[in-house]
């Protein structure tokens, strides 16, 4: 706003040298004399109105003239266009990182409240009262619990401008544990053990992989979370040290190694399970009977016979740890 001091000198004072000075109230708005008749305010705010006048006066003779009052009236601006953002170091809300949210506006004038809403909770989280246009509300360390839904306000006197709701998901670490389900003690070649992966904290969607010393089993993506399972047929070959890792996007994190070890057994063609230390069902002659321990190799350990009519009934004693009973069919 650009204040402008008018005077009409008499013909016989035209050339006399002027200056001026400008008030609001009883308040001088400059703490002297000024030899330009205009006074620049570069921003005006509502608390600005008042009654202004301004003074006129000659160098010499020192001759002093003051002007009628004139009343401004300061009318704010209504804020409109409400925003809310968020800013996160990473790029992505992360548990344990800092987080802004930054609620500004287009326009508005005077001192604006800003206030932070979360819609799920119906609750408060922040406010603040600034001559700006924008402000912002920080979180230092984001935990899984502060997730949700989230506006702000403005309000600088006239109705109060909401944003629109903004989801914000935490993203958070995933320690996973591996467990082997169905498999009570060392496991026998045969038995079908399931291995679960779950990462009880984390965000969706999740990958896991399976390992067997660092040699991948599977891989299985969790899209909306929970954990993934990797079935194993076991045999000799299955014994060894297992892992799974999980992925989120955030680095993967691996499990502590589970070590599976499979016992010898005799393997009896048409039954899933390895008769180990008991008796086996009944066998024609001429069925092939497999044999491992143990320990062993897969290729010295795993050995056959085939059923003859001389065994009637067959004790196998192979290993001074396995015996197994075979009742022969013969005809």
């Amino acid at each position: 706003v650009t204040l402008t001091c008018e005077t009409q000198p008499s013909p016989q004072r035209s050339n006399a040298q002027l200056r001026y000075r400008f008030f609001r109230g009883g308040r001088a708005l400059a703490s002297s004399w000024s030899s330009s008749p205009e006074l620049q305010l570069p921003a005006v705010w509502k608390e600005d109105s008042g009654s202004y006048w301004c003074q006129a006066e000659t160098v010499t003779p020192r001759v002093t003239k003051q002007s009628l009052q004139s009343q401004i009236q300061v009318q704010r601006v209504p804020v409109s266009n409400v925003s809310l953002d968020i800013w996160a170091p990473k790029g992505m809300v992360i548990e344990g990182e800092s987080l802004v949210l930054l609620c500004s506006v287009a326009e508005g004038t005077g001192n604006i409240t800003f206030s932070w809403h979360r819609e799920d909770t119906g609750t408060s989280v922040g406010r603040k009262t600034q001559r700006s246009l924008s402000a912002e509300m920080e979180v230092p360390a984001v935990q899984e619990s502060d997730a949700g839904r989230y506006y702000c306000r403005a309000d600088n006197g006239h109705e109060p401008i909401q944003s629109k709701v903004l989801s914000i998901c935490v993203r958070s670490d995933i320690p996973p544990c591996l467990h082997p389900q169905g498999a009570r003690g060392p496991g026998h070649g045969g038995d079908v053990v399931e291995l679960r992966c779950e990462a009880h904290r984390g965000s969706p969607p999740i990958m896991y992989r399976f390992y067997r010393e660092n040699i991948t089993l599977q891989n299985s993506l969790a899209p909306f979370g929970g954990g993934a399972s990797f079935n194993l047929s076991l045999t000799m070959e299955h014994s060894g040290n297992y892992s799974c890792e999980a992925d989120n996007g955030l680095g993967a994190q691996h499990s502590e190694a589970v070590t599976l070890s499979i016992s010898g057994g005799l393997m009896v063609p048409g039954y899933r399970s390895i008769m180990t230390n008991g008796s086996a069902p009944a066998v024609f002659i001429g069925t092939i009977l497999g044999f491992w321990k143990v320990g062993g190799g897969p290729r010295d350990a795993y050995s056959v016979w085939e059923i003859g009519e001389e065994d009637e009934c067959l004790a196998a004693s192979l290993f001074s740890t396995q015996t197994w009973k075979v009742h022969i069919i013969l005809g």
